[in-house]
């Protein structure tokens, strides 16, 4: 079986190098380390590009270019090797950006604005570099929680599968915006009027579609609970919201929710807990898209702040931030268990995995 490429983004402020590459065993879930990326700031959140030949990170910082905002950075990925090329850089709008996204079309990247309550579009060039900022939206409002809600605080940005809607999950106002954005000019319009508010305090952080577009999944950090809407594509509307907890019975101690995604087939949906330290699992209902709460593994690790599942569906890889560790499980095909491999890595501070099918090099003559 073909082996895949693992990007790690990490946090070079507490330890990290920049972005590390991984070579996953398709059979066995072993990790190889390839090399490393370094002077890259702070790359907390990092995405591949579907062509596969570009990756876009974050720049998670409160001040760059002498102004209050972070930035992001383009890199061309070599055919075969991984090997990351710098391209270009651009101010992200905004201070603490945490999250980055593609179009459908992969001719615009969003990016979330955590520190500056914002989110911005940029358009990308034919070489995949960054063109300048193309729209830009700033949130308004603050929550009930004094420490974590004194302000906006967006968490996260998702398209929708229909390219219509930007969906902007503001963990520090409880709400959902959704934005309707021009493919073609990378222009954001105005926030719909009934933007989708989450419970009081709630904290939603990240967001996942269902494959069928029909359902979006929501965790919610600062009450450990995910959220199952229905999604209406003509007019980028949630609505019926249903809400569990993310935390297996029984635990009652101090948690964070944090990453959120559904399996490659839309059978199961998966959240990592950051203090339970485990990655809970639930069936979801092919009828309404309801979940049903499956189970929970151990991380193997402490704070788990992000995990991604291999396409194909046959690993997930947790990244343990605060034990400077990666852990790699096999997917239970029938039940969505996981298991633990036995493998997995060191590495300071890894904040995000991004997998993917690495392209064939150049051959040889």
């Amino acid at each position: 079986m073909t082996d895949l490429h693992v990007y790690i983004g990490s946090y070079t402020s507490n330890g990290g190098e920049g972005i590390y590459l991984f070579g996953l065993d398709g059979e066995t879930g072993a990790l190889k380390p390839i090399r490393t990326t370094v002077g890259v700031v702070n790359p907390s959140f990092l995405t591949v590009h579907p062509d596969g030949l570009h990756l876009y990170t974050v720049n998670e910082v409160d001040a760059y270019y002498g102004k209050p905002e972070g930035a992001l950075s383009a890199f061309a990925i070599e055919p075969g090797s991984g090997e990351l090329r710098f391209l270009n850089q651009q101010p992200s709008r905004g201070a603490a950006p945490c999250h980055l996204s593609l179009d459908q079309t992969g001719r615009l990247l969003f990016v979330a604005n955590c520190g500056g309550g914002s989110v911005a579009a940029f358009p990308l060039q034919p070489d995949g570099s960054l063109a300048a900022c193309s729209g830009q939206a700033r949130h308004q409002g603050s929550g009930p929680n004094p420490f974590r809600q004194e302000a906006p605080h967006a968490h996260c940005v998702a398209p929708d599968p229909f390219n219509r809607y930007l969906l902007a999950v503001d963990l520090g106002i409880d709400r959902i915006l959704a934005y309707p954005f021009d493919a073609e000019t990378g222009i954001l319009r105005a926030s719909l009027p009934g933007s989708t508010p989450t419970e009081s305090g709630s904290g939603p952080r990240h967001l996942a579609f269902h494959p069928n577009g029909k359902w979006v999944y929501v965790v919610h950090e600062l009450e450990s609970r995910v959220s199952r809407y229905a999604y209406n594509g003509m007019i980028g509307a949630l609505s019926e919201p249903e809400s569990v907890s993310s935390l297996p019975p029984g635990y009652d101690g101090e948690n964070s929710g944090s990453g959120i995604q559904v399996d490659p087939l839309g059978k199961f949906l998966y959240v990592s807990n950051r203090g339970q330290d485990g990655v809970s699992h639930f069936r979801i209902d092919p009828g309404d898209g309801s979940l049903a709460y499956a189970g929970c593994e151990s991380t193997r690790g402490k704070f788990p702040r992000h995990f991604a599942i291999a396409p194909g569906g046959r690993f997930l890889i947790a990244a343990n931030q605060r034990s400077d560790s990666l852990s790699v499980f096999r997917i239970h095909a029938a039940t969505g268990i996981l298991e633990f491999t036995g493998y997995g890595a060191a590495v300071p501070s890894p904040a995000c995995v991004s997998i993917h099918v690495p392209l064939p090099g150049p051959a040889c003559l």
